[in-house]
């Protein structure tokens, strides 16, 4: 299978880190300037372009995005019009409600599929069923060390460096979370978008100096089912925002995917 990657930051590059666990025969990555791959892991399969047309024109069978919300606006749709599939590393950009509409029609105009990888957290399968039956609500609290939060909104409502404890820094509605915090709150998406909506997820996101790991607690709640999940997991490597769990949840989505071309 051949795959693309948008991005070449600390989640892709440790995500190609790993691709020897996974059927790829070749990976082309899409980075600003083209790039120099010399050197980076299983670099002789490697390719850089420097164009989403030249990432297109090397034929992928999938595309992996890795590079922001930025990214997606610019490329999803363009990708899936071709007919590519795409799993979406940064679904916060969905909670743009127009965008997501446009990216779904782009996918159904290209017969291609749009992969939500489930990232740093578990159950989105419960959540999708319990969804198809009527209306469910998450309580999601989401605590990460200072660092983490550092260059995002947090640091105009708390001082990082000054905390002693836990502390809260935002509560409110889902779809607020991703436009505030992008770089942080894909997980908050993925909730949304396996059902419930981001008008029915609600969000508290909190600094912890004791936190080693990033921390994500949440709630189910629909007619039939209660479900409570707590996950700790450490940071990507050159990332504090982002879990490493994360980069196994796209590892995962591209053997899946390969499986089903194999199929085919």
């Amino acid at each position: 299978m051949r795959l693309g990657v948008i991005g070449y930051g600390a989640v892709a590059q440790t995500l190609i880190e790993r691709l020897d666990t996974v059927p790829v025969s070749e990976t082309v990555i899409l980075v600003r300037s083209g790039g120099n791959l010399a050197g980076a892991p299983g670099s002789r399969r490697l390719k850089s372009v420097s164009t989403l047309d030249a990432l297109l024109a090397a034929n992928p069978d999938l595309i992996v995005e890795c590079a922001g919300h930025a990214a997606v606006v610019e490329h999803a749709e363009a990708i899936l019009r071709t007919g590519v599939s795409l799993v979406p590393l940064s679904l916060g950009a969905f909670a743009d409600a127009q965008l997501l509409a446009r990216v779904q029609a782009a996918a159904a105009l290209g017969n291609a599929r749009l992969i939500r990888p489930a990232g740093a957290i578990a159950g989105i399968d419960l959540i999708e069923a319990l969804s198809m039956e009527g209306e469910v609500r998450i309580t999601y609290t989401g605590t990460k060390p200072p660092q983490a939060w550092r260059g995002t909104a947090a640091e105009q409502t708390i001082d990082l460096s000054a905390l002693t404890g836990p502390t809260a820094f935002f509560s409110g509605p889902a779809r607020e979370a991703a436009s505030r915090f992008p770089k942080s709150t894909n997980v908050v998406a993925a909730l949304a978008l396996a059902g419930p909506g981001f008008e029915r997820v609600s969000v508290t996101l909190v600094a912890d100096p004791d936190a080693s790991a990033n921390r994500h607690a949440y709630t189910v709640n629909a007619s039939t089912c209660q479900a409570a999940f707590s996950i700790e997991s450490g940071a990507a490597t050159g990332n504090p925002r982002t879990s490493l769990t994360t980069v196994y949840s796209l590892l995962r989505e591209i053997r899946v995917f390969a499986e089903l071309i194999r199929a085919d």
